[in-house]
């Protein structure tokens, strides 16, 4: 449970800002076709955090509980650092529906997740608590969380979010779980 609640709480509040909630944006400005749109972020993200999640745990069979410890502390301080570099979205992310709005969404989330924040982020997670099934579900519950407000409510909310405070409060959640990690502190890494 543990692991389903940190990637939840850590990937929505990573996730305020970011080139995938922009594109979000765009898309429901586009299509105006919420439910189509929503649906393609869900199938995207589940399939990128599935090969995420896949990653994370890979890398524990390939690394010592020591470099593991080191590896996702400096990774989740980095986390932190980046958590505060400003995203932009490229108008090409969100091209015209040549596969119906439900593909073009889907490309185009799958496409733009990649290497993103919540992507590496759920690759730590991963490996972090060693399980797959919660960090998948729960990093892509906290993309939904983030994402489909964005979709249903559009450019009327997104000026009124306070990004930069939010940014700080995942980073700062970041710089904790990477400190954590790199004291070993009992229980953060098996």
């Amino acid at each position: 449970m543990e692991a389903f609640l940190i990637s939840t709480g850590i990937v929505a509040l990573a996730e305020i800002g970011d080139k995938t909630q922009l594109l979000s944006f765009v898309l429901a400005a586009r299509f105006k076709k919420p439910w189509p749109i929503c649906l393609g972020i869900l199938v995207a993200t589940l399939a990128n955090h599935a090969c995420a999640g896949a990653v994370g745990q890979w890398l524990t069979t390939l690394m010592g509980p020591s470099v593991l410890r080191w590896v996702l502390g400096i990774s989740f301080i980095a986390m932190a650092v980046w958590m505060l570099i400003p995203d932009t979205l490229d108008e090409d992310e969100a091209q015209s529906p040549r596969l119906g709005v439900f593909g073009t969404t889907l490309v185009a989330f799958f496409l733009a997740e990649m290497g993103d924040k919540t992507q590496i982020a759920t690759v730590a997670l991963a490996a972090r608590f060693d399980t797959f099934l919660p960090v998948v579900v729960g990093t892509t519950l906290g993309m939904m969380i983030a994402n489909v407000p964005a979709v249903l409510v559009g450019d009327c909310l997104a000026h009124k979010i306070p990004v930069r405070l939010v940014h700080g409060l995942a980073a700062a959640m970041f710089a904790v779980l990477g400190v954590l990690a790199l004291v070993g502190a009992d229980g953060w890494l098996a």
